[in-house]
Order: C-alpha cells, then sequence, then structure tokens
C-alpha cells in the first residue's frame, strides 16, 4: 500500500506544479485551484478499495493534463485588446482562414427525409407553376 500513497502523494503534488504553472500571476485563480484541490484530496482521504484510488490517480492525471493542454490565461491591455499566455504544452490547431467567397452545398438529403423542393432542386415545379400562371391569365 506504500506505493500507492506514493502515487496519491505524486499526484497531489504534480496537480499543485501544474496549477502554479498555468494560472502563474493570478492570484485568485491560484487560490480557488489551491482549495480545489485540497478539498478534493482530503475528501476522498479515508477512500481504501485500491480500485477506486487508482481511478482517482487517473483522474488526477486526466485533469493534469487538461489543464496544461487547454488552459490559457488571458490579461485585458487596453479596451478589446488582450494578451495571451499560450504554454509550449498548449494544444494548438490548424486554423483555416475564412473565405467569404466559397459556395456552401446544402446537405444531401437523408434516406427517409421527406424532399421539399421537389425534383431537379425546384425547377421542374417552378416551371409548371409558371405555365399554370401563364393559362391562367
Amino acid at each position: 500500500m506504500s506505493n500507492l500513497r506514493r502515487e496519491v502523494l505524486s499526484a497531489f503534488k504534480k496537480l499543485h506544479r501544474t496549477r502554479q504553472y498555468v494560472f502563474q500571476g493570478d492570484v485568485h485563480a491560484l487560490a480557488a485551484g489551491r482549495l480545489k484541490i485540497n478539498e478534493s484530496f482530503l475528501q476522498n482521504r479515508s477512500e481504501t478499495s485500491e480500485d477506486e484510488i487508482q481511478k482517482m490517480i487517473k483522474l488526477a492525471q486526466d485533469v493534469d493534463l487538461e489543464l496544461r493542454t487547454n488552459v490559457i490565461q488571458a490579461l485585458k491591455k487596453e479596451n478589446d485588446v488582450y494578451e495571451l499566455r499560450i504554454t509550449p504544452e498548449t494544444t494548438r490547431l490548424d486554423n483555416v482562414v475564412f473565405n467569404p467567397d466559397a459556395v456552401i452545398e446544402k446537405p444531401r438529403r437523408r434516406r427517409g427525409e421527406k424532399n421539399t423542393e421537389g425534383c431537379c432542386g425546384g425547377a421542374a415545379m417552378a416551371a409548371l407553376e409558371s405555365e399554370v400562371q401563364n393559362r391562367n391569365k
């Protein structure tokens, strides 16, 4: 069981180090993070089931990864201007520039959906309606 205690203590310390790294300079976030981590570990202090403890250690590791890769800090510099603190671990996705001239096609009909436009994209129905209007004149 001492190996398990070591793992719990290691996860506890790692979460606190991550909290200090991710929320560096943000006094309120640092305090709230410290309270939440300490509260969560104290709440589960009496757990004796090794399987449950392993699940909680895994959760702590997942939270650590989530904080390091998906949390960024933003500091307001001016009106509508923010400075972002993005760390090397922060997940970065490809940014595709929006093309205002792009043609966005309508999604294809699913099997079983009722066609509201008629065949030929509604062209046949429009031709029929114009024919009926011409006759009624």
